[in-house]
């Protein structure tokens, strides 16, 4: 059921991105009285599920779920349908059309996808408000990991700024310093800042939770229980961790280290209770989770921000662009040689794996709808930032192109744009088949 669920949630997102997205393309295309033979939600290669013909426009729904297309008459596209640019240009085809006019045209598709997510943003923040964990007001030291200590960081370090600017919610810290170039910490009574080394990121990019290894250090008093097995062996809310397998504990994060490897068997747990010290046989998971929490005590960092309609717009377009400049950010992990993000980069069926959703206590599974839609304003804007990139075969190719020939006067030859176009669908197509390989490869090896 869970699966299911996720897989409805992916192709509704992609669904409604993809249909305006094209809408961007469509619209315009019409509005200059260009023709648009078809309108297609996936691709329908040899044949669609359905389709209906509407004026000079066919209208339909591809069996491969992809994406979607736009065929603009007149138009270089993936289709690499060239017979009609063999014949004079005609008034309604896209290449007769002024360069500003086919530069809008062009340009529709992201500027919808860059508004759809200023608008999601903009209502989840008016509905909901935001919940930001207050950074400058933590007065809890933060745990260290091997990984951040190859960074730059040293225990007792307290972050003032990153790449010279500071971070209000905390939420995003630890992503701001993956993609930063230089830390400002107060060390010792001293302000120091310092270069992040490559070699931490890549040990803390590379781990299981790559945000792990900078978070707030809790005493290990236990606020909540979420095995029953936790229950049964005798543990309650607000007994205070002692020791582990006879190993002092000091903070809360000192715990699982010592649990996981023991995944499967037990640990020998002490606590504190009421003044009375008491010895428990605790299960380990096979994950190496005892299921305890102390977040709790961060409570009082959280602070809970209602906006009115102005404050709404405004917060989500400083959204939309922070959401924007992360995705920019995250190439530089991604083509880092040390780091090599792109490991990391997954395809649909791992979107599918993480696409959010809401468990209950009696374990059933629905739609997060919150999540869904902060997912889908986040994809709009990978999918504006990943269409303006300049390979032919993306709408910024052709802008490329369109640019070109509004600066020097005179169009790009038309064999060009097609020899163009036919390299960057081979391209687009072998990115395609390498992140599905990548995938898939990740589930034959159990690391998916």
């Amino acid at each position: 059921m869970e699966l299911a669920i996720k897989i409805f949630q992916f192709i509704l997102s992609i669904s409604i991105l993809v249909i305006l997205h094209e809408l961007g393309h469509f619209l315009p295309a019409k509005y200059f009285k260009t023709k648009v033979e078809k309108f297609y939600l996936f691709f329908d290669p040899y044949f669609s599920i359905v389709k209906k013909k509407i004026g000079e426009t066919e209208y339909g729904i591809g069996w491969l779920p992809f994406g979607g297309y736009v065929k603009i008459a007149g138009m270089v596209d993936e289709s690499m349908d060239t017979e009609q640019l063999k014949q004079p240009a005609q008034p309604w085809e896209f290449r007769a059309k002024p360069a500003w006019q086919r530069l809008i045209i062009m340009l529709g598709g992201v500027t919808v996808n860059f508004f759809l997510a200023w608008l999601i943003y903009s209502c989840l923040i008016g509905n909901n408000g935001e919940n930001i964990f207050e950074a400058e007001r933590m007065t809890t030291p933060l745990h260290y990991t091997e990984a951040a200590k190859k960074m730059g960081f040293q225990d007792g370090d307290k972050i003032l700024k990153v790449d010279g600017k500071t971070q209000k919610d905390f939420k995003k810290l630890a992503l701001d310093v993956l993609l930063s170039d230089e830390i400002t910490v107060e060390r010792s009574g001293k302000e120091v800042t310092f270069h992040t080394n490559d070699d931490g990121k890549a040990l803390a990019f590379n781990d299981p939770e790559p945000k792990s290894f900078l978070t707030p250090r809790l005493l290990p008093v236990i606020d909540t229980i979420a095995f029953k097995e936790a229950s049964d062996a005798g543990l309650k809310v607000g007994d205070k961790i002692l020791a582990v397998n006879n190993k002092p504990i000091t903070f809360f994060d000192e715990v699982r280290p010592i649990v996981v490897p023991f995944a499967g068997k037990t640990v020998d747990l002490r606590v504190s209770r009421n003044a009375e010290i008491l010895d428990l046989k605790m299960p380990v998971s096979k994950e190496g989770a005892i299921g305890i929490n102390a977040t709790k005590q961060l409570n009082k960092y959280n602070n809970h921000i209602e906006y009115n309609f102005g404050g709404s717009i405004k917060r989500g377009f400083t959204l939309t662009i922070e959401s924007l400049t992360y995705q920019i950010k995250q190439f530089k992990l991604i083509f880092n040689s040390k780091v090599q993000g792109y490991k990391k980069v997954g395809g649909p069926l791992a979107i599918i794996k993480n696409m959010p959703v809401d468990k209950a206590q009696d374990g059933s599974v629905s739609i997060d709808w919150t999540a869904f839609w902060s997912f889908t304003a986040m994809f709009s804007v990978w999918l504006a930032f990943l269409n303006l990139i300049p390979i032919p075969g993306l709408d910024g190719g052709h802008v490329i192109f369109t640019l070109y020939e509004m600066i020097v006067g005179k169009p790009v030859p038309q064999k060009v744009l097609e020899n163009a176009q036919m390299v960057g669908v081979i391209f687009l197509l072998g990115l395609m088949l390498l992140i599905f390989g990548a995938d898939i490869f990740k589930i034959i090896t159990n690391k998916f």
